[in-house]
């Protein structure tokens, strides 16, 4: 028994080898410069995903939880925690986008929730860095 397929019937969701063919998608594979899909990245992408959290993490628990505490016991002013907390936000976006690179480049299904979830945490080290560039006196 043979099985003819009519070419007209492919999609080009089969054509392009990705989930989905939307403009939106085809957009954030064009800003993150996704050239084609990886199936084998998957891991990387969970693994860069859970060192984008934990840096964030990390951020958060020394700007807010050791710095306040350690600044009156060493008497250090924000010339020391400031650098710290903005370079921790410097590596956390930097990660935050490889990972972002890393479920788009792999197609991962839940790359949108994903996306949301790294924007919300963008928004809140734009935040952090905006505050320390204003501690700093770079912005007045």
């Amino acid at each position: 028994m043979t099985t003819h397929v009519n070419q007209s019937t492919i999609t080009p969701l089969a054509r392009s080898g990705y989930r989905s063919d939307r403009a939106a998608d085809r957009f954030m594979r064009g800003v993150l410069g996704i050239s084609g899909p990886d199936r084998r990245s998957t891991q990387g992408a969970h693994r860069a995903f859970r060192v984008s959290v934990m840096v964030s993490a990390v951020r958060c628990l020394i700007s807010y939880g050791l710095i306040p505490i350690m600044v009156p016991i060493l008497s250090l002013s924000g010339w020391v925690a400031t650098p710290i907390g903005m370079a921790l936000c410097v590596l956390a976006v930097v990660n935050g986008i490889v990972s972002m690179r890393r479920f788009w480049r792999c197609d991962h299904r839940q790359r949108w929730m994903y996306t949301a979830f790294i924007g919300v945490v963008f928004i809140i080290v734009a935040v952090a860095l905006i505050s320390d560039l204003t501690r700093l006196g770079v912005i007045a």
